[in-house]
Parts: structure tokens; sequence; C-alpha cells
């Protein structure tokens, strides 16, 4: 069972619980203003299970964060005890080779109400605010636009960068999904040197104007656009910006 009011003043959310639009934008919001990506977890060697309740106990009472399969694995539990409508969604993400990662790399969400919602918190720097899933009509929000393209086998989530061009971020289907399905690839970003998740650590969360990151040992602050770099020299200046930034501590 999930502590819905805990989970609630985790994220700083004092809003209606309707199962509508409002709702789902005022959660995922909060969600992302409160949560940061992080995979800190990985780097000290602790294992992260697949499974919904110790995502939960890890957001919650922990008040950590974590990546794709921990953050929207969660939310998708909170929408549901609230009464929404949740679908699990496996996502694929283009490479730097021109290759696209295989299934079940990134989770995300179709949340189900007048019409489908496409939600994720789990994807770092990307939409605050959820998208409807509505094909090629620009979405915009907190200085980025985002659109949704039917690319024939899959669809594709695109945001626009500053030139104007659009950037593929990653493909999904409508397939439903459980989460057991995620496991083996969840292990594999654990464990694989392949992984980006275990090549270097992060912890980055969205603020009110902008961003706030710890990549390795550099803090990254952005604010209107506006990017400011700060060199972590020792280990005590690393653990000291996560806790003062995201209040972790490890």
């Amino acid at each position: 069972m999930i502590d819905i009011l805990a989970y609630l003043d985790r994220i700083a959310y004092t809003g209606p619980l309707d199962a509508n639009e409002d709702v789902l934008r005022g959660l995922h919001r909060a969600h992302m203003l409160s949560v940061p990506f992080e995979n800190l977890d990985i780097g000290l060697g602790r294992t992260i299970v697949c499974d919904e309740d110790a995502f939960i106990r890890k957001i919650v009472p922990k008040r950590r964060g974590g990546f794709c399969y921990e953050l929207n694995g969660a939310f998708a539990a909170l929408l549901r005890a609230i009464g929404f409508r949740v679908t699990l969604l496996s996502a694929r993400v283009p490479r730097e080779d021109g290759s696209i990662s295989p299934e079940f790399d990134h989770l995300a969400l179709k949340v189900d109400l007048d019409e489908p919602w496409l939600a994720d918190v789990g994807f770092g720097d990307s939409f605050v605010q959820p998208l409807r899933l509505t094909f090629d009509a620009a979405q915009s929000h907190d200085r980025r636009t985002y659109r949704l393209v039917d690319s024939g086998n899959s669809l594709q989530m695109e945001r626009q960068d500053e030139n104007g061009a659009w950037k593929p971020q990653y493909l999904f289907s409508m397939t439903p999904r459980c989460l057991d399905e995620f496991a083996p690839m969840c292990h594999y970003h654990q464990t694989s040197p392949e992984s980006p998740f275990t090549r270097k650590s992060v912890c980055s969360m969205a603020t009110k104007d902008g961003r706030i990151t710890v990549a390795e040992r550099k803090l990254i602050r952005t604010r209107n656009g506006i990017k400011e770099e700060t060199l972590l020299v020792s280990d005590a200046e690393w653990q000291a910006a996560l806790e003062k930034y995201f209040a972790v501590v490890l």
C-alpha cells in the first residue's frame, strides 16, 4: 500500500486530488521540481531492484531520487492510487552513433483521461509538464517546445533546439508493458561498462527558473537560459553540494 499523503509531502504538492488534467499537470510538475534524476547508487555499488515498493521507499522515506525505472515506476504507483489510469510504455533512445537503444531502455507512462497523455518524470532534462498524446502539434512550456511524431513503426518524442531544429529524444510504442519486463535492462544499466550510468555519476533536477545538476565533480546551474559551472574540487564539496541542492545524503 502506498502512503499517498507521505508521497505528496515528498513532492510538496498541496493541490486537489481529482483524476483530471489539471491535477496530472500539477503532480508531474511537483515531482520534477522535487525528486532528482540521479544514478548515485550505481557508483556506490548498491543494487537497484526493479520493484515498485523499493522505488517508493527510496524516493519517499529515504528522500532520494533515481533513474527512469525508479522515478516513473514510483510515479505510476502514486497516480494509480489517486485514481488515474496508467500504462507503462517501453522507449528506445537514439545513440550518438545513429543507432537506437534496445526495448525497455527507458520507461515512460501513458495516462488516459478524456484524451491520452505522455507523462515522464524520469528522463532527466525533459518536459516538466506532461504532453498530450497528439501528433505533430508543438507543445510549449518552461521555455521549451516539444512534439510527438508518428514515424510508422513507433512514436517519437522530439524537442526543439535553440535554432528551431527538432531533435529526437526517444521512440516508443503504445504497447502496454509490466514492470518485470524492464528488469533485465535495469540490471544492464547498473552493471555494463557500456551503460551511460556506469560511466559517470549525475544528480539533476528542474528548478522554477531552469535546472541544477551535479555531474561528476562539476556543479552546473542554469537560470533563465544562463549557465554557470563550478568545479567541486573535493569529495567533501561534492557531498555538500548534493546535500545543499538535492537534500541527498549518501
